[in-house]
């Protein structure tokens, strides 16, 4: 019976120490994106970005949509951080947006964004153009 404890003692340290019963950890990226957008009534656009994890880089493509009183056209450089990853392909999916925003000229914008892998984006950025938006979409994004 002491030789059965032991072995199992044994073989719990073991699997903590290869770490099996250890989850693994989120991480932070940096993330910057150029995103355009225009329409009338529908707004679409898209847009180009790099996540930086670890420091490596790593290029990805944006494009969305929105439905409700779009007018104009915008291009807006966010960057910011990309919270919840897991790997860099865990920012890739659909990103949901709800809003009201507006820009003449020039002005600011921030968004908060989350995809269906826990990815968190927290971005915010210039906006130059002349649009006026209070609509419902959404962004993708795909590693390149």
């Amino acid at each position: 019976m002491k030789k059965l404890a032991v072995g199992v003692a044994l073989v719990a340290s073991i699997a903590a120490l290869t770490g099996l019963s250890t989850p693994s950890r989120a991480e932070t990226g940096e993330v910057a994106v150029v995103f355009t957008k225009g329409g009338f009534i529908v707004g679409v656009g898209g847009g180009e970005g790099v996540l930086v994890l670890r420091g490596k880089k790593y290029p990805f493509t944006v494009s969305g949509m929105s439905v409700g009183l779009t007018v104009g056209a915008s291009t807006t450089k966010f960057v910011g951080r990309a919270l919840n990853l897991k790997g860099p392909a865990s920012i890739e999916g659909s990103y949901a947006v709800g809003g009201a925003g507006g820009a003449v000229a020039a002005g600011a914008g921030a968004v908060q964004l989350q995809n269906a892998n826990g990815v968190i984006l927290q971005l915010s950025g210039p906006r130059v153009g002349a649009e006026v938006s209070a609509a419902v979409g959404g962004v993708t994004i795909r590693l390149k």
